[in-house]
């Protein structure tokens, strides 16, 4: 069966589909709720209130753009929503600080589960900010509206985030040389 006649049944609140839905869709869901969670059970929470929200609001959904990136955005936007409501951010000046200059790292050399440890391990408001921005590719603007800080909060708290990530993944690069030396 098609997504769009399984989107069209869970409309009108077929179980059936609902769970073909949740069947399809989770597993890619569950990857993005892990790289917005500290671990996997608050990962598991944060999909389960994801599924709530979209069989709630599925009606909205008009079949203009990619049913893929609505269900995404309302995932990302129910991770979001967990912290926005802790006032995990500080909020400061734009003047308050300096324009991070990405730095090349041999990221490839790191694989897919110690990264997101590495990630998962960030503070709340790094984590936001870093998978919304290098993730995600939102830009600072479009962070800051969605997290209600300022522009220059987001800038600052992706520079902290990559300044907490880069000595754990060089650690990570050296250990695995001279394991492997």
């Amino acid at each position: 069966m098609k997504i769009k006649q399984i989107i069209h049944r869970c409309k009108s609140q077929n179980l059936k589909a609902q769970k073909q839905l949740y069947d399809f869709f989770a597993p890619m869901l569950f990857g993005i709720c892990l790289k917005y969670s500290r671990n996997k059970h608050e990962a598991e929470d944060n999909l389960h209130d994801t599924f709530i929200i979209v069989f709630e609001k599925i009606n909205q959904f008009k079949f203009k753009g990619s049913f893929e990136g609505w269900i995404k955005r309302v995932c990302i936007n129910t991770c979001l929503s967990r912290y926005r409501s802790q006032k995990v951010f500080e909020l400061i000046n734009e003047d308050q600080i300096e324009e991070a200059i990405p730095e090349e790292t041999k990221i490839s050399l790191v694989p897919l589960q110690q990264l997101l440890k590495c990630i998962q391990e960030l503070p709340d408001q790094y984590r936001m900010v870093f998978n919304l921005y290098v993730l995600d590719g939102y830009t600072h603007q479009e962070i800051a509206d969605m997290l209600s800080i300022s522009v220059g909060t987001s800038k600052s708290n992706l520079f902290r985030a990559r300044a907490i990530l880069r000595p754990k993944i060089e650690t990570y690069i050296q250990q695995k040389r001279v394991s492997n030396g």
